[in-house]
């Protein structure tokens, strides 16, 4: 089933990127179904069994050398694997080898299950992974085989604390291999960014990645396309090239796959300019003045599930009756339309504490599934501008597009893409169709104790934050930690206000707090402890246990709400009950919650309330129907942004191939 041996053993010199495939409607078709089913039954994980027993194999022997020995085996395995090719016999020699530096250099050595994940890995698939089974050591068993092999290797993670503790934390190890480990972080000089791509593994989050590869595309000359850049060292000189901080992209493995492949595939990125724009702050201002004067259900529709908004006719006229009266660049029809929508959407559409923060006079967006800060990012199109104008900020100008690229689009353009998460099941038709990415669920080292228990619905939010507040204290007395999983930052900041109401201490974990979160995370499996956090609670860090919280029962996990995304959920409840560890977990939903709330005033939401509180099988299951149906809409929603998404990119790239400029 291993596919890859000819990208190693015969990749050019300078091969920057994999090319697009032009296929046709039946060529996507046999790839989407057919191809699909076939590698599912290709990537059984009885499929990899042989992986483990010829890397225990090898361990026996290699177990016994000492330092200088261990070199030479390195030395000889390169020289091996470039000159001959990579077969599963040396990748499993490759994997004997990193197990046992492994040991020696960090204390510990890769299980089984992540031998498993480490070969799906170097195979160009997702493993699905338990939360605590050890990701980032798992990575390194692909990474030095690849590395070892000539590949340069990017080992891609959703922030910069996360790239720089696990490149600190796997270098010795990388070391010992005889490999260089280079850390890609905000802020680093265009010199210090070609050093370290120069480095055998890379370690950098998506975002930084992306925007160097479009540096890099700036910097190359216009109408250099796929071919003529491939070309070039043969006859140009290589001065342009030298100034280019990527080599090319080669092996990628995505940390957190499903958030970074997935989640932000919804937004492209884009590198842009000081632009020449005629608007000024009092056209802003002007816009949400006339968008405030503006009557919902009369002026304009809002569709709060599908997060757009729409003028009426009567909207339309009432617009036109107030712009006579200033005129200027308001007596167009179309131009005016549009900025008073944008301005609608910054009112009613955008909320301060959930979609963005306001720190030192700046307006910051939040990403929804991490609870991050999005550093540098802004909306497009004046939305920005205008929600800096409707909270009293210092107006940005608006820029101009320099270079643009969806994540769809960039990391399929690796030669060999892998990934790597807890929960990749419910997107695996998506990962396979966008990325030919198949998931394979890795089986944990322990087997799971964790209890769940039924979700608890209410009619409001009052009822329902009574019930967390009474199960918190009983979980609290009881001494187990409890972590309070938010979907914003403005529940996280109620949650603390009621607890602290209450008189239970806890500590708040959310986009204010970014910079702590190692810290809070670290201290969440304490005895006694509370952490109220948002889902950034979720991404890359491990909630340990403290002494003697495991004999009464571990940490107890508690939904607030329930997020857009089923898998989102099961990456909060999967916070307890790591390696085997006690704990347990449970959700709680209102009418009023986020996901819910367009639906308050319909039929079913009206049945919905009514028998809100009736501990009954009817209701219960009529509940988990309801809010499954809301879930699944909203999954679809965003999934039909991404392929418009995708499209969009697609048919730019294909207008512009001419002038080999898809950015």
């Amino acid at each position: 089933m291993y596919s890859s041996q000819a990208i190693y053993k015969h990749y050019p010199g300078f091969c920057p990127e994999r090319k697009a495939e032009d296929k046709n409607r039946f060529e996507v078709f046999l790839h989407d179904y057919p191809g699909y089913l076939f590698k599912k039954i290709a990537a059984r994980p009885t499929s990899f069994d042989k992986i483990i027993s010829k890397t225990a194999f090898h361990s026996e022997k290699f177990c016994k050398l000492d330092e200088e020995a261990f070199i030479d085996e390195t030395s000889r395995l390169k020289a091996e694997m470039r000159s001959k090719g990579v077969t599963i016999e040396r990748v499993a020699q490759v994997f004997a080898l990193v197990r046992e530096q492994a040991g020696r250099k960090l204390g510990m050595r890769h299980h089984d299950v992540q031998l498993v994940g480490g070969w799906v890995l170097f195979n160009g698939m997702v493993a699905e992974m338990e939360t605590g089974e050890g990701k980032t050591l798992t990575a390194t068993l692909p990474a030095c085989a690849a590395a070892l092999a000539g590949m340069p290797v990017h080992i891609i993670t959703v922030n910069d604390y996360l790239a720089g503790r696990d490149a600190s934390w796997m270098k010795p190890l990388y070391e010992a291999m005889g490999l260089s480990v280079g850390i890609i972080k905000q802020g680093m000089d265009p010199i210090q960014r070609k050093r370290a791509y120069a480095c055998d593994v890379v370690y950098c989050t998506n975002k930084e990645i992306v925007f160097d590869y479009l540096r890099d595309h700036l910097a190359m000359p216009k109408g250099l396309g796929h071919v003529s850049y491939s070309l070039q060292p043969l006859f140009q000189s290589k001065n342009k090239l030298g100034n280019l901080s990527q080599r090319g992209l080669y092996f990628g493995i995505v940390d957190e796959a499903d958030s970074v492949l997935v989640d932000e595939a919804r937004t492209p990125l884009i590198i842009s300019g000081q632009g020449n724009t005629d608007f000024e702050n009092q056209t802003y201002q002007q816009a949400l003045e006339f968008a405030r004067q503006l009557e919902q259900g009369r002026d304009f529709i809002l569709k709060d599930t599908e997060r757009t908004l729409d003028l009426t006719d009567k909207g339309c006229q009432r617009l036109e009756n107030l712009a006579k009266e200033i005129g200027g660049i308001w007596t167009g029809k179309q131009r005016r339309e549009y900025l008073v929508v944008q301005a609608l959407s910054a009112l009613h559409l955008f909320r301060k504490d959930k979609d963005y923060l306001v720190l030192d006079g700046k307006v910051q967006i939040v990403d929804e599934y991490t609870g991050r800060i999005m550093e540098d990012r802004s909306w497009e199109k004046g939305l920005h501008q205008l929600i800096e104008s409707k909270e009293g900020c210092e107006i940005t100008s608006r820029r101009e597009t320099l270079a643009r690229i969806s994540y769809q689009r960039f990391f399929r353009r690796y030669h060999l893409l892998s990934g790597m998460t807890g929960t990749a099941k419910e997107i695996s038709r998506e990962l396979w169709s966008v990325y030919k990415l198949h998931v394979v669920r890795v089986a944990p080292h322990k087997p799971l104790v964790r209890k769940g228990s039924d979700t608890q619905v209410f009619a409001h939010e009052k009822e329902k934050m009574n019930e967390i507040l009474k199960k918190v204290r009983d979980i609290h007395e009881s001494g187990r930690p409890v972590l309070i999983g938010t979907p914003t930052v403005d529940v996280s900041e109620k949650i603390s206000s009621l607890l602290n109401a209450a008189g239970m201490w806890h500590r708040v974990l959310n986009a204010r707090q970014d910079k702590e979160e190692a810290e809070i995370i670290s201290l969440a499996g304490e005895k006694g402890q509370i952490t109220v956090a948002t889902n950034m609670a979720g991404r890359g860090t491990d909630i340990k246990l403290g002494q003697g919280v495991k004999e009464i029962g571990g940490l107890h996990v508690i939904a607030t709400e329930l997020h857009s995304a089923r898998r989102i959920d099961r990456q909060l409840f999967g916070r307890c009950g790591r390696q085997g560890d006690p704990g347990s977990f449970e959700g709680y939903v209102s009418i009023d919650d986020g996901i819910l709330n367009s639906y308050a005033s319909s039929l079913i939401g009206s049945i919905y309330s009514y028998l809100a509180g009736r501990n009954t099988k009817t209701y219960t299951f009529l509940c988990r129907l309801f809010v499954g149906f809301a879930q699944r809409r909203l999954e679809k929603k965003h999934f039909v942004m991404r392929r418009h998404l995708l499209k969009l990119d697609e048919s730019m790239e294909s207008a512009l191939a001419f002038s080999g400029r898809g950015e």
